[in-house]
């Protein structure tokens, strides 16, 4: 079988990462925060936040080297109930409602390059034609995602410094207020909207039984792949705060094509609104390729799953993959993009956090377990994530219940089906 080493890996992780969220994210920002220097605060928060969980997800993957992310993890140190649970929200969430917002802003990108093209048509396709893609072959899905990725890669660096030669500047020292901001419930909201669009950083975990080597490259690729992130979208955050006034972000979601405009003007805005449009392709593409192997390996260790189990004679589980895009097909119509990323968000911290958890545990009860990467500053490092993690949740219960109750009944879901399809492990 075709097996992916450390490019395909990294290339997942920055795909998954550098997508909707950086494009989208500041303009639900700007309002309860009205400081640049505490929105760059924010993002640097959100990266460290990150790092942390790589390095705990890295020792995890190298010592259970199989693919499913939190679905294994979880059944594997917990139960199968609560595994199940997990396999589930990355199922419907944790995959499914990401390539569906990725969608929602690939259409309004493309409808603000050309308004004659209807945004909820161009989601379909690109959602449709990426099933397509990564239905094919593995090796045709690793290829696709380092091309992609490049080409990605190329263009945010090119807007980016672009951006910063045009842009007329921001004052970016900190103001009277800005602790108390810090501080505030409004900076932990917004924390979830950075680490949307932080979230990818675990993503080659997923795809951990088809790596050559995983106990060296799963570990190196999270956490190459993650500092850089964190370094480009706190460049590209700064950028934008200084291309315009903080006001005009206010509730915009396509904030890429704003920047753009105030700094090319209405015909570059435009053109720049198509290469955005493109660069979210190898995100939505990341996402297409590992979200079906967390399904299928459910589908292997569950009998009432195991029609999702089958692979092709290409190595892709395409029953699995027809189930997600069926899946992101309904999303696409049902909620708004912030009531879909909220909640979403929800459950998927929470399944972060049991995961990190479950460092602990493992490290207690199997002492002896054969570990090619140990999580350097343990237990501070996973111990920041998960506080930053339970912190964020807190909040949101406390401001956003609607979003956090629909979060808690997708998790809830997760443990119905377990009993749902029955006991029996194969």
């Amino acid at each position: 079988m075709h097996r992916v080493g450390f490019w395909v890996c990294a290339a997942m992780v920055f795909a998954s990462m550098v997508g909707t969220g950086v494009f989208t994210s500041l303009g639900f920002q700007v309002g309860p925060l009205p400081s640049p220097f505490v929105i760059l605060a924010l993002w640097a928060a959100g990266g460290l936040i990150a790092l942390c969980g790589a390095l705990s997800y890295a020792e995890l993957a190298a010592a259970l080297p199989r693919s499913g992310g939190e679905y294994h993890f979880l059944g594997r140190i917990f139960h199968p109930a609560v595994g199940l649970m997990a396999g589930f929200v990355s199922v419907f969430v944790g995959f499914s409602a990401p390539i569906a917002l990725g969608a929602i802003a690939f259409g309004r990108y493309v409808e603000a390059a050309v308004p004659e093209l209807p945004q909820g048509k161009a989601a379909f396709v690109i959602v449709l034609a990426l099933a397509g893609i990564h239905g094919v072959t593995m090796r045709m899905s690793g290829g696709f995602q380092i091309l992609a990725t490049a080409f990605k890669a190329s263009l945010v660096v090119g807007f980016l410094v672009v951006g910063w030669i045009l842009a007329p500047g921001a004052n970016f020292a900190p103001r009277p207020g800005d602790a108390a901001l810090i501080g505030s419930g409004s900076f932990a909201v917004s924390l979830m909207f950075v680490l949307y669009a932080y979230s990818g950083w675990n993503a080659a975990v997923y795809i951990a039984g088809e790596v050559r080597d995983p106990g060296r490259v799963l570990p190196r690729a999270l956490c190459v792949a993650t500092l850089a992130v964190t370094i480009l979208y706190v460049g590209l955050n700064a950028m934008f705060l200084a291309s315009a006034p903080m006001g005009v972000f206010a509730g915009k979601v396509e904030v890429g094509e704003v920047a753009a405009r105030h700094l090319f003007g209405a015909g570059g805005g435009r053109w720049m609104s198509i290469i955005i449009g493109l660069g979210l392709v190898s995100s939505l593409s990341a996402l297409t390729f590992a979200g079906p192997r967390v399904a299928q390996v459910a589908g292997e260790d569950f009998a009432a799953l195991s029609w999702l189990a089958g692979k092709s004679r290409g190595g892709v589980p395409l029953r699995a993959l027809a189930m997600q895009t069926a899946i992101v097909i309904l999303l696409l119509g049902l909620a708004t993009f912030e009531e879909v990323l909220i909640s979403a968000q929800f459950a998927l911290i929470a399944c972060s956090s049991l995961t990190v958890i479950g460092l602990f545990v493992l490290r207690v009860r199997e002492p002896l377990l054969t570990r090619p990467f140990r999580c350097p500053g343990y237990p501070w490092v996973p111990a920041i994530f998960l506080l930053t993690a339970l912190f964020t949740l807190g909040h949101a219960l406390l401001t956003r219940p609607a979003e956090a109750l629909a979060g808690m009944i997708t998790l809830a879901s997760g443990l119905v089906l377990y009993f749902a399809v029955g006991r029996r492990l194969r």
